[in-house]
């Protein structure tokens, strides 16, 4: 019976070992992170954060460096995240993340009451606010390959006028008047999803100039069955193009189903997070995405090193913090190209992605906006070389661009908030 229990024993420690990542060569371990997540490997933007701390384990493992992650998977934005969070504390975690921008309202006392401990909220943005030195914010400035996932799209939109398959007369319900419908399925109404769906339609907008794209959102940031439902809506009213702010392949999968059943030639997707041509390979033209290893690396690594973590972390196509995810069959002829020459001048600084010259509010250009949500005030319109523009993701990590502007319209969600 000892015997018995003894391999009982050993086998429970092991498990308990392999859930954290494990021991180096030398049994030491040199940081434990807690990572309180929103969804799990079935939700793409758990998964993409999931897939980005795994990297920058393994990276630091091959210098040397063992950190061991502890997962707390669908946390709800609730009290559930100061429970977490102290269980974690409890079993020795030193970092301890959130990953949904709603986690931050539920921290309690915890960070004030554990100074040594590092708090990391992705999306959130009331780090710099709290004044709080173990409290930071992090994001990607993925409005970056928006804007090139747009350029994507409007290559394909491109490509079907100028072929002459997309015609007003073939297909009247894909026209407003002169303009061609796209559609975009949002989660919320937040900055967050507003900054991103403002950059897809630049840059759909910078190769077709006439265009109008409706969102409609869900209330929710993963539901296979409201994206679905707003797909096939967006769909149904002529819309070209769907993209979205929602972590599932729902709307992609619908829009494949009407292609294969022959219900609609003439509408295309571009998804988020991870690439989505497993679900829908014959409409999706890439995915928007963020490669979460890139900060991660940095965030343990600092922490190992004994250095300074910023308050705020934003970093883009500079430092391969974004991408676009491979591209699909449906796409036009000389998109890779485009892409690269996109990324190009995204680097250098000769495109900008919210260029004010580019859009209008109220049929005028800004020339000032200081009244974004949470930024007390601050001037967010800058003016480099001679270019005027939204200066997005420099005065803090989560996207701020909250304005509406001419040629999109937003339809509030036919679902109460989940």
């Amino acid at each position: 019976m000892k015997k018995i229990l003894a391999a009982l024993l050993a086998a429970i420690m092991l498990l308990g070992m392999a859930a954290c990542g494990g021991n180096d060569s030398n049994g030491e371990v040199a940081l434990k992170v807690g990572a309180i997540l929103v969804g799990d490997e079935t939700e793409g933007y758990t998964l993409a954060h999931m897939n980005g701390i795994e990297a920058a384990v393994k990276k630091l493992k091959s210098e040397g460096k063992t950190v061991e992650i502890e997962y707390k998977k669908k946390v709800p934005e609730d009290a559930s995240v100061e429970t977490n969070s102290n269980q974690l504390i409890a079993n020795g975690c030193k970092v301890i993340i959130t990953n949904s921008y709603g986690h931050q309202f539920n921290f309690g006392s915890v960070i004030e009451s554990n100074p040594d401990v590092i708090f990391v909220a992705m999306t959130g943005d009331l780090a710099a606010a709290s004044n709080l030195a173990n409290y930071k914010n992090a994001f990607t400035k993925v409005y970056e390959s928006r804007y090139v996932s747009g350029i994507i799209a409007g290559l394909k939109l491109k490509s079907l006028i100028d072929s002459g398959e997309l015609t007003a007369e073939k297909y009247p319900n894909s026209f407003d008047g002169d303009n061609i419908k796209i559609g975009y399925v949002g989660a919320f109404n937040y900055a967050e999803v507003v900054s991103g769906y403002t950059a897809f339609y630049l840059g759909i907008k910078s190769i077709v100039e006439n265009i109008t794209m409706t969102v409609k959102y869900t209330n929710s940031w993963f539901s296979e069955e409201r994206e679905a439902a707003v797909g096939e809506y967006l769909m149904n009213q002529g819309c070209v193009i769907i993209g979205q702010h929602a972590d599932s392949t729902g709307a992609p999968a619908a829009i494949q189903k009407a292609f294969s059943n022959g219900t609609n030639k003439m509408c295309y997707s571009v998804g988020y997070n991870v690439s989505m041509l497993d679900v829908a390979e014959d409409v999706v033209l890439t995915s928007a995405s963020n490669n979460w290893d890139v900060y991660y690396y940095e965030l343990f690594s600092a922490i190992i090193n004994g250095e300074a973590v910023p308050t705020d972390w934003a970093k883009g196509y500079d430092d391969n913090a974004v991408a676009c995810t491979d591209l699909g069959k449906a796409c036009a002829e000389g998109t890779k190209e485009a892409v690269d020459n996109a990324i190009k001048a995204i680097k250098d600084g000769s495109i900008k992605v919210f260029d004010t010259s580019k859009f209008t509010v109220n049929n005028e250009h800004l020339t000032s906006y200081t009244g974004a949500y949470g930024m007390n005030n601050a001037e967010t319109i800058k003016t480099e070389n001679g270019v005027t523009f939204f200066d997005e993701s420099s005065l803090r990590s989560a996207p701020y661009f909250d304005i509406r502007i001419d040629g999109i319209t937003e339809e509030a969600s036919d679902y109460d908030q989940e």
